[in-house]
């Protein structure tokens, strides 16, 4: 009797992906299974009709010459229960497709998980983040334990598991599944230590703090973070250590506010300075600076100093410091000084708008919108 086409078998098209593959024969593996249907057997059959074909398309040189020459190019001998009968582990056959749920089928021992990674937060007058610093810190971390060098062992020397074999997992039966799990004993290393380690208690870490220098480019901004690889904790069973990552908290500054590249810092200006013109002296990270301030400077004016701001730790461009001027009215005056602005004021009767002419725009808006809001 002609065997029955893979493909076929297993309900999907040639041209079907591994994924694909998997989840067709779960399905029948599932509905079929022996186990399922002791009494069955066409069951029976046809569960391994379904085994048969996915073991032959999984394999991708297996497919590539069932593909060309039909059953031909794929020599099958009698399986492990002989031709009539299923006698194989539960385990081993749903192995490769519930393995990515139970945590693995095949008898691979667990790898070596790195140690975690640490954040440190570093905070930074400006001026340090602009020009740059070296600075030490002291980091609370898991070290690895210079007595067994992470071993955990006092003489350096481990055992094979002897829960597991070695293998790193052991196998627990759920229903009518086997599955396979970490081996709680030696935590998926397949090895145990019978001598431990006094100093760290055969966990091959210790609790200590480390003090390490840290470069600070010049540039950095809030929030940017430098990765300082290998200095995180120390990974279990001598795996290597993780990577410590220092994220930077720049203060706020008295003067001036960072917007990106760019530095923003208000300027308060005497009206009588905005009024008649002149230069006043600019604080800058690169000291002072003369800023021309023009007749008739109204409050919120924005200045531009070109190159004055920060140079960028990505693009090395400097940007620009922004000075907005403040308007400051005089304070604490005397009743001489009040007079004379009471006798300059005065000069303003019956002339036209253009002393205010910011004030005369707003009145009309204010009239405006009370006539639309009457009529």
């Amino acid at each position: 009797m002609a065997k029955p086409d893979y493909y076929e078998t297993l309900g999907v098209q040639r041209s079907a992906s591994d994924d694909e593959l998997k989840k067709a024969y779960r399905r029948l593996a599932m509905k079929y299974h022996p186990d399922r249907n002791p009494d069955d057997e066409s069951a029976q059959e046809r569960f391994k009709q379904a085994k048969e074909a996915y073991e032959v398309l999984k394999d991708p040189q297996k497919r590539a010459a069932y593909d060309r020459y039909g059953h031909a190019g794929v020599n099958h001998g009698p399986g492990p229960g002989g031709p009539g009968g299923f006698h194989g582990d539960v385990g081993d056959i749903f192995g490769d497709i519930f393995g990515d749920i139970f945590g693995g089928g095949g008898r691979r021992r667990a790898q070596r998980q790195r140690g975690s990674d640490l954040r440190y937060a570093m905070e930074l007058d400006l001026e340090e983040a602009v020009s740059g610093v070296t600075r030490e810190i002291r980091v609370p971390t898991l070290g690895k334990c210079k007595t067994c060098n992470g071993s955990g062992a006092r003489d350096g020397q481990k055992q094979t598991c002897g829960t597991c074999g070695g293998v790193g997992q052991v196998r627990m039966q759920q229903g009518i599944f086997s599955v396979q799990q970490t081996c709680p004993a030696c935590q998926g290393t397949g090895q145990q230590v019978s001598n431990p380690c006094t100093d760290c208690n055969g966990q091959g870490r210790k609790h200590e703090t480390r003090t390490l220098s840290v470069k600070v480019p010049p540039g950095v901004d809030n929030g940017d973070r430098i990765r300082l690889a290998g200095e995180g904790e120390a990974g279990a069973n001598a795996a290597p250590a993780g990577d410590l990552y220092v994220e930077v908290r720049v203060r706020p500054h008295k003067i001036f506010e960072r917007d990106g590249d760019d530095l923003y810092c208000e300027v308060p200006v005497p009206f009588t300075l905005a009024t008649l013109g002149g230069e006043l002296e600019i604080p800058t990270l690169d000291g002072q600076v003369k800023l021309k301030i023009p007749s008739e400077t109204q409050s919120g004016r924005m200045f531009r100093l070109k190159s004055k701001g920060v140079k960028s730790v990505r693009s090395h461009r400097t940007g620009d410091l922004m000075c907005r001027v403040v308007l400051e009215t005089p304070v604490n005056l005397t009743r001489e000084q009040k007079d004379l602005l009471r006798e300059f004021e005065k000069t303003f009767e019956n002339t036209d708008d253009r002393h205010n002419p910011r004030a005369q725009s707003w009145l009309r808006g204010v009239k405006d919108f009370f006539e639309r809001m009457t009529s």
